[in-house]
C-alpha cells in the first residue's frame, strides 16, 4: 500500500491551469491521474478523493506493478497511462463534466511521458491574438517560491496537422517543433507560435517542457484550435457623454482586425452624495446607455470584449475611465452647427445639495442677452431645455471663438457655461477642366470658414454616371479627395482621370470632435468647366496700304465646341492701355483693327471660350508685337527754309536749305533719304540726293530758281511736297508795312504786323528770330497767310537783343522781309492797351446784345397793352363796321 501511494505520488501530475478552446470560455484545469486510485495527499479544489468518479472511462487505464524488491521507475514512466480531463471549478465531478462536453473533446489520453517529478503545479493560459497571426501561451508556477532560486527554462513543442502521417494517431516525437519561451525573473514564461492563416481552424498539438533546478517537467499532450481561443485587444476610445435626455452614454471603439462580431462586457460604478451603485452589462453594440445622470457624481467604467458567436476568450479590461459631473450640467456641453440651423441645450442646476426645479431656470447668452422664456421647455422636473432658432455665425471675440450659453437660477448664474460654435459653411467650390481634357482642378478658399481649433476640412464627392441631378444632394456613399493649401490661401484638389459627361456632386466637410458640418453641395460636369488652351501662333502686323492692325491666331485643338475669341491690344510700354475687341465667328482666324499711330509698336493677345458660354476664358496667349515698317510713301515732304550768303567781292550767292526731320505720322513710318529737286529756266530740272542730312547748300546763279525737297522711305517718295522759289524781282516786293514785337514774359513774345495790298498770291509767312549779340542759330516758323498776330514760345533773356524778320512767301517767290532789331518802344503800355482792346470789346458786344434783347421784350409788352384797349368787333355791337387800322393811320 505504501509503495502504491509512492508510485502514484511520483506519477501524479498534480494539476495544470489551462485556458484553451474546447467550447469553454473560462479558465480550465487539466488534471492527470491514474484510475481506481485513492489519494491520501491534498488534491486540487473540487476533485473528489473517491476513485469511483473515474470508473467507466475506457480511454484511460492504469496498471501499477510492484514487488518487495522495489519498483522500476523508468519502466513505469514509459508504460503507465494517465487519464486527463478538463473541468471547471464549479464542477465537482470530472466524469460528469467530461460527458457534458460535445463529444469527448475534453478527454485526452496521455502516454507515460508524464512529469518526472512531483510538485509540477503550473498555471497555463493560451490564446490567439486578434491579428490572427500569433499564438501565445503564458506559463506561471502556482507556487513561485519553489523556483525562485533556480534558473527556469521552458519550451513549447508543437506540431501542425500537415506534418502528421495519416497512419499515425499520435505524432512521433521528432515531428514536434520546439519554441523557446521567454522566462522572466519572476518565474513566468511566455511562448509565441506563428500560425499560418490557412491553419487557424486546424488542430494544433503541443506539450510543454520545463527545466528548473536540474529537474525536467513535461506536460501531457494537449490539442487546441487557434480560431476558438482568439483573445481580442481591450476596447479603445472609451468615453462618456450626457445625452439630450439627461442619461449617461458610454462609447468605445470596436476592433477592426478580428473577422467576427464581438460582444462586450461593461463594468461601471456610480458614486454620488446620495447613492452608490455598481453593475455589469453585456451588450453587442459599441455603446451603452446608463440611467439618468446626477450632478456632482463620479462614474467609473471599464469594458472588455469577446467573440459574439462561438468560443473565444475575454480580452483584458480596458483602462478605467472616470467621469465626474459638475454641479451644473449642460448636455450637450458643446454644439457645433451651421448658420441658419436650430439647436437646443439642456441643463440640470444643483445649488448646494438641492437640485433646482426646471421651471425656475433661466437662460442667458454671453451674460449679455437674456433668452426669451418662449424658447424654454421643461423636459422633466429638473431638466430645462432652451432652443436657439435660425442662428447667425459666431463672431470671434479675442481668443473666444464661441458663444457662451448660461443656465441660471432666478437670482444668479453659475460660472460654468455651454459652448455654441456656429460656422458659415457656404463655401463656393470652383472647378475647371484643363485644355487637354485630362484632369479637373477644384479650388476653394481656406479662409471661407473661421479657424476652429481641432477641426479639419475635407472635400467629399460623389460621381453620377451621367450629368448632374436637378437638385444636388449630399450622397450617403461619398469619397474623400486630397486637397492641398496653395500659396494664395486656396485649397486645390485634382481629379484625374475624369469622366467628361459625369456629374460630380461635391461639398466641403468640417470634421471636428463635436461633429461634422457639410457645406451646400454643388454639382459640376467636367465638359462644362473647360478652360481651353490659349490660341497659338499669334501674330500682329500693320498691313501695307490699308494701314490696319491685323492680328491672326490658330485655334486650339480642344475642346471641339465652337469658340469665341477676345482680342486685347495697345501701344507697347510699361503700362499698356488695353483695348478690347470681340470675335464671335468661330471660323475666324484673324481680325483687322484701325489704330491711330501706324508707326508705333503694338502688343496684342488673344484668348478663347466656348461659344455657348459654358466654361472659362483661356489664359491670354503669349503677346505678339508689331514691327515698325513703312506702310505707305510719306504723306508730304519736309518744310524747309533758306539762308542766303552773298559774297559781294565774288558776286556769288549761296543758298543753304534748312528743314526739319519728318515725324513718323508724316513719313509712314521712316525716312531713308532726302532728295533736293531743282528747276530753272536754263538748266531745266535735276535732282540731288542728300542722304539723311537736313541741310543742303547750292549756288544761286539764275534770276529764278525753284526748289522742292522730297522724302524717300522703303516704298517711295513723298506724295505732297513744299516748293520754294527764289526770284530776284520778287525779293523786292514789300507788302509788310509794320512789324511789332511785345514781350509777355521770358518765355513768350507777341508779334503783330500790318500788310498792304498786293497783286501776288501770298501763300504763307516765314518768321525768323535770333539773338543779335552772338552768332546764334536762326529759328523760324511757317505761319499761315491769314494770321496777323503770332505768339512765339521760346526762352527770351531781357538783357539780350533779338532780331525778328517776317518774310512774305508768294507762289512766285520770297518777298522783301520786314526786320526789327529790338522790342517796340513803349511796348508795355501798348501791350496793355493792346490787350485791353481784346478784353473790352467782348464786354461791349455782350452789353449791346443784352440791351437789344431788353428792347425786344419791352416792345412786345407795349404792343400787348395797346391792343388790350381796342374793343373786339365780334363782341361789341358798336364797334362792328369800324376800321381800326385806318383810324390808326390817321392818328
Amino acid at each position: 500500500m505504501a509503495c502504491q501511494k509512492f508510485c502514484v505520488a511520483l506519477l501524479y501530475c498534480e494539476f495544470i491551469y489551462l485556458i484553451t478552446a474546447f467550447n469553454l470560455t473560462y479558465p480550465i484545469k487539466l488534471v492527470c491521474m491514474p484510475p481506481n486510485t485513492t489519494y491520501d495527499f491534498l488534491m486540487p479544489a473540487g476533485i473528489s478523493k473517491n476513485t469511483s468518479n473515474l470508473k467507466g472511462h475506457d480511454e484511460a487505464f492504469f496498471e501499477a506493478k510492484s514487488n518487495s524488491s522495489g519498483t522500476d521507475y523508468s519502466n513505469l514512466l514509459y508504460k503507465t497511462t494517465f487519464h486527463c480531463c478538463f473541468w471547471r471549478e464549479e464542477d465537482k465531478n470530472c466524469s460528469v463534466h467530461a460527458e457534458g462536453i460535445e463529444g469527448k473533446a475534453s478527454v485526452s489520453t496521455v502516454n507515460s511521458l508524464a512529469f518526472q517529478q512531483t510538485g509540477a503545479n503550473w498555471n497555463i493560459e493560451c490564446w490567439m491574438k486578434e491579428d490572427l497571426k500569433l499564438f501565445i501561451c503564458y506559463i506561471e508556477p502556482l507556487f513561485k517560491n519553489s523556483f525562485k532560486n533556480y534558473d527556469l527554462k521552458a519550451h513549447l513543442l508543437y506540431v501542425l496537422p500537415d506534418v502528421l502521417e495519416e497512419s499515425s494517431l499520435v505524432p512521433e516525437m521528432g515531428s514536434f517543433q520546439p519554441v523557446p519561451c521567454n522566462c522572466s525573473a519572476h518565474g513566468g514564461c511566455e511562448c509565441h507560435v506563428s500560425v499560418p492563416a490557412a491553419k487557424l481552424n486546424d488542430t494544433l498539438l503541443m506539450y510543454l517542457k520545463i527545466t528548473s533546478a536540474g529537474m525536467v517537467f513535461q506536460s501531457p499532450l494537449m490539442s487546441v484550435q487557434p480560431m476558438n481561443i482568439v483573445k481580442p485587444d481591450p476596447p479603445s476610445g472609451l468615453h462618456m457623454e450626457i445625452t439630450d435626455s439627461g442619461n449617461l452614454k458610454i462609447f468605445w471603439s470596436s476592433s477592426t482586425l478580428v473577422p467576427f462580431q464581438l460582444q462586450y462586457q461593461v463594468k461601471y460604478s456610480e458614486n454620488s452624495t446620495t447613492s452608490m451603485r455598481e453593475a455589469y452589462e453585456i451588450v453587442s453594440a459599441t455603446s451603452l446607455l446608463m440611467g439618468g445622470v446626477l450632478p456632482g457624481s463620479s462614474y467609473e467604467v471599464q469594458v472588455r470584449s469577446k467573440r459574439l458567436d462561438g468560443p473565444g476568450i475575454w480580452s483584458d479590461w480596458s483602462t478605467p475611465l472616470i467621469f465626474t459631473t459638475q454641479d451644473v450640467l449642460y448636455f450637450p456641453p458643446k454644439i457645433l452647427t451651421s448658420v441658419g440651423s436650430n439647436v437646443s441645450f439642456h441643463c440640470i442646476y444643483k445649488n448646494g445639495n438641492k437640485v433646482l426645479s426646471s421651471k425656475k431656470i433661466v437662460w442667458w447668452i454671453n451674460l449679455a442677452e437674456k433668452i426669451p422664456e418662449s424658447q424654454y421647455d421643461a423636459v422633466g422636473d429638473h431638466v430645462s431645455k432652451v432652443t436657439l432658432p435660425n442662428l447667425n455665425a459666431t463672431r470671434p471675440r479675442g481668443r473666444f471663438t464661441y458663444d457662451a450659453v448660461y443656465c441660471c437660477s432666478e437670482h444668479e448664474c453659475h460660472h460654468r457655461y455651454a459652448e455654441l460654435y456656429v460656422l458659415d459653411v457656404n463655401i463656393k467650390i470652383l472647378c475647371e477642366t484643363d485644355g487637354y481634357l485630362t484632369k479637373m482642378t477644384c479650388r476653394w478658399s481656406a479662409n471661407a470658414i473661421p479657424s476652429l481649433t481641432g477641426s479639419t476640412l475635407q472635400l467629399r464627392y460623389h460621381r453620377n454616371s451621367l450629368y448632374c441631378p436637378d437638385v444636388p444632394t449630399i450622397h450617403s456613399t461619398s469619397e474623400a479627395k486630397d486637397c492641398h493649401v496653395q500659396r494664395d490661401g486656396f485649397y486645390e484638389c485634382v481629379f484625374q482621370p475624369i469622366f467628361l459627361l459625369s456629374g460630380y456632386t461635391m461639398w466641403i466637410r468640417v470634421n471636428h470632435s463635436l461633429g461634422s458640418l457639410d457645406s451646400p453641395p454643388t454639382c459640376v460636369v467636367p465638359d462644362s468647366m473647360v478652360k481651353p488652351l490659349p490660341p497659338s501662333n499669334v501674330k500682329a502686323e500693320i498691313t501695307v496700304k490699308t494701314g490696319l492692325l491685323k492680328i491672326s491666331w490658330k485655334k486650339p485643338i480642344f475642346p471641339e465646341n465652337n469658340l469665341q475669341f477676345q482680342i486685347r491690344y495697345g501701344l507697347n510700354g510699361k503700362e499698356i492701355q488695353w483695348k478690347m475687341h470681340e470675335v464671335y465667328d468661330a471660323k475666324s482666324k484673324s481680325a483687322s483693327l484701325p489704330v491711330p499711330d501706324l508707326c508705333a509698336v503694338y502688343a496684342a493677345q488673344v484668348r478663347c471660350k466656348r461659344m455657348d458660354g459654358l466654361g472659362y476664358w483661356s489664359d491670354w496667349s503669349t503677346p505678339a508685337y508689331t514691327v515698325v515698317t513703312d506702310i505707305k510713301v510719306p504723306i508730304r515732304g519736309p518744310e524747309f527754309w533758306r539762308i542766303i550768303n552773298e559774297d559781294i567781292t565774288k558776286k556769288e550767292r549761296n543758298i543753304t536749305l534748312l528743314w526739319k526731320p519728318l515725324l513718323k505720322h508724316d513719313s509712314l513710318c521712316s525716312v531713308r533719304r532726302y532728295v533736293v529737286k531743282h528747276n530753272t529756266s536754263l538748266k531745266g530740272t535735276w535732282s540731288e540726293d542728300v542722304g539723311n542730312h537736313t541741310n543742303f547748300t547750292f549756288q544761286w546763279t539764275e534770276q529764278t530758281h525753284t526748289i522742292t525737297v522730297l522724302a524717300f522711305n522703303s516704298i517711295g517718295a513723298s506724295f505732297a511736297n513744299f516748293n520754294l522759289t527764289f526770284s530776284q524781282p520778287i525779293s523786292k516786293v514789300n507788302i509788310v508795312q509794320s512789324l511789332n514785337a511785345y514781350p509777355l514774359n521770358s518765355s513768350c513774345v507777341i508779334l503783330s504786323w500790318m500788310l498792304s495790298l498786293s497783286d501776288y498770291n501770298l501763300m504763307y509767312f516765314i518768321l525768323e528770330w535770333k539773338i543779335l549779340n552772338e552768332d546764334s542759330e536762326i529759328k523760324w516758323h511757317r505761319i499761315p497767310s491769314s494770321v496777323k498776330r503770332y505768339y512765339i514760345h521760346d526762352h527770351f533773356i531781357p538783357i539780350d537783343k533779338y532780331q525778328f524778320s517776317l518774310y512774305p512767301v508768294f507762289m512766285e517767290g520770297v518777298g522783301k522781309p520786314k526786320i526789327i532789331n529790338s522790342f517796340t518802344q513803349g511796348d508795355i503800355e501798348k501791350l496793355r492797351n493792346y490787350t485791353s482792346i481784346y478784353v473790352i470789346v467782348p464786354i461791349i458786344i455782350s452789353s449791346l446784345t443784352l440791351l437789344l434783347g431788353t428792347l425786344l421784350i419791352l416792345h412786345q409788352r407795349m404792343k400787348k397793352l395797346f391792343w388790350e384797349d381796342v374793343p373786339n368787333p365780334k363782341n361789341c355791337s358798336w364797334a362792328q363796321g369800324l376800321n381800326f387800322q385806318k383810324s390808326t393811320d390817321i392818328l
